[in-house]
């Protein structure tokens, strides 16, 4: 009998299975994505912030971006709020590295598992260094890309974290 993926187990992304195997307690929340909406972000922030009814600046601080960097050679995830940019120097600093660049979109969408715009933290392909940045511990509960475009999860930082084994850093800037 053929092995089923992990995926066709539960009917859930690489993200949902992996929180679902760890026991992690989450919620997922979906949105309509517009394919035409110039930022993945502040549309999950946009539709999240008014479907838990809270303002849209306290929605971009507390939902999540995955971004991939290239620090010194290695592949490297940067998990910031919608509402700040990547430090670059920061994230270098953070994962022990001298140097980051932005990833090729492609070479992370290989690595992890996901495409642009629904990369999640959790459940990729392999296991990537990441880090977090330090403002998600300020909250009970953050909002990750759950693996695809239009579907994010919610849970405690501190299980992102022991999920992902990220490094707390301060790697935003406003």
């Amino acid at each position: 009998m053929p092995r089923k993926s992990r995926k066709q187990q539960s009917n859930g992304t690489p993200a949902t299975v992996a929180l679902t195997a760890a026991g992690v307690a989450f919620t997922t929340h979906a949105y309509a994505h517009d394919p035409a909406s110039p930022s993945y972000g502040e549309e999950a922030a946009e539709a999240l912030g008014a479907a838990l009814g809270i303002p849209l600046e306290d929605a971009r601080g507390r939902i999540f971006k995955t971004l991939l960097a290239d620090v010194d050679g290695a592949l490297t995830v940067a998990v910031v709020p919608v509402a700040g940019s990547l430090d670059l120097k920061a994230l270098a600093a953070a994962a022990g590295g001298k140097r980051a660049a932005m990833a090729d979109p492609a070479a992370a969408e290989r690595a992890t598992g996901y495409v642009r715009g629904g990369i999640s933290p959790l459940g990729q392909r392999r296991r990537l260094p990441t880090v977090l940045d330090a403002s998600a511990a300020a909250h009970t509960t953050v909002c990750v890309s759950a693996g695809r475009r239009g579907l994010e999860v919610e849970l405690a930082p501190a299980d992102l974290a022991a999920l992902t084994g990220a490094v707390l850093a301060p790697i935003a800037r406003s």
